[in-house]
């Protein structure tokens, strides 16, 4: 299979090279050059293991790994989880679930992507002999679950961005106390969408690129997508049989990617009803969807800080889709939003995806009432998941972090500490970060000065 860029003007590639470049030389993003269906597979998918499943599912679209490679790259991937169902389904109510998606290594969601990109990453560097440097930005948990899918492992070097004074002091501690000579956590002046338009330019600069063997962590990567829709289909198939077709998943989502990887798998033929995007006070991409108006405002701080995002990066994925595959499309409208940060579509209705919007202090008293009403405690990002929803029809609501992540609004909200064992041990120790301005020449400055470091 080949896959080829949103916007058109870049060869087509491998699926090892499109993770391997992450980012398209047009600045576009890879997808598949056709999606294979997966209707006829869920019956036969049903007995399986999370791994297993994890496999059955990328074989479709890494035809250039061989199989054995990359059933060792899928079952390697989930060791590390601390609950052998990987992805157990809960259920609070007789139509409301909650996906747990919070027993990798990092105690967050992005681990489902990131442990098998750091396997693939691994791959490619045994097979080439070449080293590589990750290069990513995040508004939290992508930078702690990046670092940590990669930690061991020979031949790279990594780079992650992140909002200084934005993100919870947990998830800094999680990057910036690995004691790793070739681990990077930047800690730049301004938004995680600052940190994302520098990765962008970066990775535009195809010269600079090629020197330092860059690769993308970020979801721009289409390897952490299609990953993530593993998941999905996993819970799809342990709801019970009689929800399934009416079932709604809710998604906690700011940069679009855990939701798209959803949508990729309702266009292959999971049969799900509909996809509810939980949005936080930083609301682009709920105003999108109610009244099809995709425009820039302020990044405001909120107690869901890994949703403190205006510029969601994986919507021209979804841009390329709405607009049948018309790549000049895409590219005109990405060229007016860059210039004007503004893009409207008229009368645009979706059949799969409705929104929501959560405010701060709805978030606080939603974790209070799962709390009383189920004995349940949700993370600030899953409480986004359960605003307005319709008590009629089943719902799987995305659990995206474990609570003890964001203790304080937790506490807030319960009056009980949530507790983490692996985090508790991160207390003690030394926080190492590397402060710089969001400035392209400043941040590939840097990594000409520390590139390569403990290769």
């Amino acid at each position: 299979m080949q896959y080829i860029s949103t916007r058109g003007e870049a060869p087509p590639v491998s699926f090892s090279e499109a993770v391997a470049t992450g980012l398209a030389p047009d600045a576009g993003l890879y997808l598949p050059e056709s999606l294979p269906s997966i209707a006829d597979k869920l019956e036969d998918w049903e007995s399986l293991g999370y791994a297993d499943l994890c496999f059955e599912f990328l074989k479709l679209f890494a035809t250039d790994i061989p199989e054995d490679t990359l059933r060792s790259i899928c079952h390697r991937a989930y060791e590390s989880f601390d609950d052998p169902a990987i992805a157990p389904l809960k259920t609070l109510s007789d139509k409301l679930h909650v996906l747990e998606l919070f027993h990798g290594p990092t105690l967050a969601f992005k681990d489902f992507a990131l442990q098998v990109l750091g396997n693939l990453y691994e791959e490619q560097v045994r097979r080439t002999g070449h080293p590589i440097t990750v290069l990513g930005a995040t508004s939290g948990d992508t930078g702690s679950a990046a670092i940590h899918g990669l930690l061991g492992r020979e031949g790279m070097t990594i780079f992650i961005l992140y909002p200084d004074g934005r993100i919870s002091p947990l998830q800094e501690r999680q990057m910036a106390c690995t004691g790793a000579s070739n681990v990077f956590p930047i800690a730049i002046q301004g938004t995680f969408d600052d940190g994302q338009l520098a990765l962008k330019e970066i990775f535009a600069n195809q010269e600079f690129r090629k020197k330092h063997g860059l690769s993308a962590i970020n979801s721009i990567n289409l390897a952490r997508i299609l990953a993530q829709s593993v998941y999905y289909i996993h819970g799809w198939l342990r709801l019970p049989e009689s929800q399934r077709e009416d079932c709604v998943f809710v998604v906690p989502t700011g940069n679009f990617g855990n939701v798209f990887a959803g949508y990729l798998a309702c266009k292959m033929g999971l049969p799900i009803s509909g996809l509810r995007v939980a949005t936080n006070q930083n609301d682009i991409l709920h105003r999108f969807f109610t009244t099809g108006d995709y425009s820039l405002g302020d990044v405001h701080p909120s107690h869901a800080p890994s949703m403190d995002i205006q510029v969601a990066s994986n919507f021209e994925r979804f841009l390329w889709f709405h607009e049948n595959g018309d790549s000049q499309r895409v590219c005109e409208i990405m060229q007016t939003f860059k210039e004007t940060g503004s893009v409207h579509f008229d009368d645009f209705e979706s059949e799969t995806f409705s929104s929501s919007r959560t405010n701060d202090a709805e978030i606080v008293n939603i974790i209070r009432d799962i709390h009383q009403q189920y004995g349940y405690t949700v993370d600030p990002h899953t409480a986004c998941g359960f605003k307005d929803l319709d008590p009629d029809r089943p719902h799987v609501v995305l659990s995206t972090a474990h609570p003890a992540k964001f203790p304080d609004t937790v506490i807030q909200a319960t009056g009980q500490e949530p507790i983490s064992e692996a985090l508790e041990a991160l207390k003690a120790k030394e926080i190492v970060t590397y402060p710089l301005t969001a400035e392209v020449e400043a941040i590939c400055q840097f990594i000409e000065n520390h590139g390569r470091a403990g290769l």
